[in-house]
């Protein structure tokens, strides 16, 4: 795989860059890939585990301030930062040496709206109402659906109460998405649900098909390919225009 690092998220730029000159991440394996996800490196645990072995805790002993772009995203190729999540890192601050890199999958265009959800004020919004007593009705019937175990009609639910939710606790859920994303999620593919929670810093540019290879091992109950699969990252310091010229990638201006 070949990628290009964004000059929009220069910390976690010179960090990989760092990492790579120092030969850091040579031999480290993919320890987690989720077929339709994701495939997530960079444990220096991973260089002699054995087989078996549960991975993801490791790291070089600091994070990196989270980076946020809006005009980043978890395209397929995105090349991103893992982190800790919920209560243990409220600043969503990345790993100094894990990242993934996306595979996701194509959002269907009857879909769209979906894109244009802030989740995480939707689930604010709907803790706020669900406790209401006005609403009881209302959570009853979300929660026979989601007894049934039909999560798609459960999601389905909870994505038409918007308007509800909006109007009752005046916090704004939906947002604009660029035309540019919506084309990406919807030929492309991609994880645009972690748009926002976690660092987008560079993009596969040249062989994706490989992202669908190891995404596509057996593996174990965490994840962890049952073949090991090794790295090894080198850096190149090359111009845009010969970028272009040898990988057929077009740069767009990335505001800020």
């Amino acid at each position: 795989m070949v990628a290009i690092l964004y000059d929009e998220t220069p910390k976690h730029k010179e960090n990989f860059i760092k990492l790579a000159k120092e030969k850091y991440f040579d031999s480290l394996l993919f320890h987690r890939v989720m077929q339709g996800f994701m495939i997530q490196g960079g444990d220096p645990d991973s260089k002699k585990a054995q087989p078996g072995q549960s991975l993801g805790t490791g790291g070089p002993g600091y994070t990196i301030p989270a980076e946020f772009n809006p005009n980043l995203f978890h395209e397929k190729g995105a090349l991103s930062a893992a982190r800790l999540g919920g209560g243990q890192n409220p600043a969503k601050a990345s790993s100094g040496s894990q990242f993934y890199i996306v595979q996701g999958t194509v959002v269907n265009k009857a879909d769209i709206d979906n894109l244009k959800i802030d989740n995480e004020k939707l689930n604010l919004g709907f803790q706020m109402i669900a406790g209401n007593p006005a609403n009881k009705s209302l959570m009853d019937s979300l929660m026979f659906i989601y007894s049934s175990g039909d999560m798609k009609a459960y999601q389905k639910k909870i994505l038409s109460l918007v308007p509800v939710i909006e109007q009752q606790t005046s916090v704004k859920i939906t947002k604009e998405v660029s035309p540019e994303k919506i084309e990406s999620y919807t030929t492309v593919g991609g994880a645009p649900h972690l748009d926002g929670d976690y660092t987008v810093f560079g993009k596969v540019i040249k062989g994706l098909d490989v992202i669908d290879k190891i995404a596509g091992l057996t593996v174990d109950g965490n994840n962890r390919p049952m073949d090991d699969v090794r790295m090894t990252v080198t850096v190149e310091e090359m111009s845009r225009k010969k970028i272009t010229k040898e990988f057929g990638y077009q740069f767009t201006e990335i505001k800020k």
